[in-house]
């Protein structure tokens, strides 16, 4: 039997010789994407904007790119931080320019920018809404993925069997439901299409592309406003009784690890998935060994009233 079939994960070194770009890398999912795929051998180009010389507008200057990249790296993979804005075409363009340069081929494209929370105004009217952070949340939460794409796919389709992951919040299926903003809503349905439609664009190519979501994420910035630390989070849930379905950012990142290694990832090309899904599919585990289902529990108990608990559904 193999360490995957044991596991249900990707073997250390499976992606040995594999190229990865994750745009947005500097913390939460976009972090924990590049180190699981660290952790399988491939080759990560991290970015982001906030570094050891210069925050971003998000305003939390402990998380930086260096650091994902060095996480990269102790994982057992190959970590390489650069400075970018993606919103910057020049930019993205010389990024790319240079992973061509280095390395010739590009086989995975997560695209993970966002930056925007700290934007958004739930319960708020469209004509109440903030405008400028209104539009500045599409700019952080869609441009920066069309951009990106626009100038890495060229390099990404050389070779057949490339993986393109469009991160968002909420399946398909969830945001049916209006997200309780507006233009936050729009931002987050967006990466659905995209995906969607490079579905379309690189089937010729022999390219996959997927949307992936977490559920409630214990990001950095979440457990921050909780007070609470990784190994404490359960605390929250006096604060927060939804929190109890919660999962670490290494779910969605051992799911992308997962999708990266598999040979027949095809299978969901314009598809939208989840952390959850991903795990009961390849029969991966959170960092405490349970398989949250974040939307199961919303759907079943939040919104339809069933009598369980988050407990039933991890």
């Amino acid at each position: 039997m193999t360490a995957r079939a044991a596991t249900g994960q990707a073997a250390a070194g499976e992606l040995a010789g594999r190229v990865a770009l994750v745009a947005g890398a500097t913390r939460g999912a976009g972090r924990a994407m590049a180190v699981e795929l660290g952790r399988a051998g491939a080759l990560v180009y991290v970015t982001g904007r906030t570094t050891r010389e210069r925050v971003s507008e998000v305003g939390r200057p402990t998380e930086t790119i260096e650091q994902t990249a060095e996480l990269v790296t102790a994982a057992g993979g190959t970590g390489i931080a650069i400075p970018t804005d993606h919103l910057e075409p020049a930019q993205v363009k010389a990024l790319i320019e240079r992973i061509d340069r280095e390395q010739g081929r590009l086989d995975v494209l997560v695209n993970s920018v966002w930056g925007g929370d700290r934007l958004i105004e739930f319960d708020t009217r469209l004509w109440d809404l903030d405008l400028d952070n209104a539009l500045r949340m599409f700019r952080l939460g869609i441009d920066t993925h069309v951009i990106t794409s626009h100038f890495a796919l060229p390099l990404l389709i050389r070779r057949p069997g490339g993986l393109v992951v469009e991160v968002t919040d909420g399946t398909a299926a969830f945001n049916r439901r209006y997200r309780g903003s507006l233009c936050f809503d729009l931002t987050k349905n967006a990466p659905h299409r995209i995906a969607f439609g490079l579905a379309a664009e690189l089937t010729e190519h022999g390219g996959t592309a997927v949307s992936l979501t977490p559920g409630f994420l214990r990001s950095e910035e979440m457990l921050d406003h909780f007070g609470v630390t990784e190994e404490t989070w359960r605390e929250a849930v006096a604060q927060e009784p939804h929190f109890a379905i919660a999962e670490s950012p290494a779910l969605i990142g051992r799911g992308v690890r997962a999708l990266a290694a598999d040979p027949e990832r095809a299978r969901w090309t314009g598809q939208s998935l989840s952390s959850g899904q991903l795990a009961k599919e390849y029969g991966f585990t959170d960092t405490d060994g349970s398989r949250p289902d974040c939307f199961g529990y919303f759907e079943d108990v939040v919104f339809g009233g069933k009598q369980a608990t988050a407990a039933d559904y991890r």
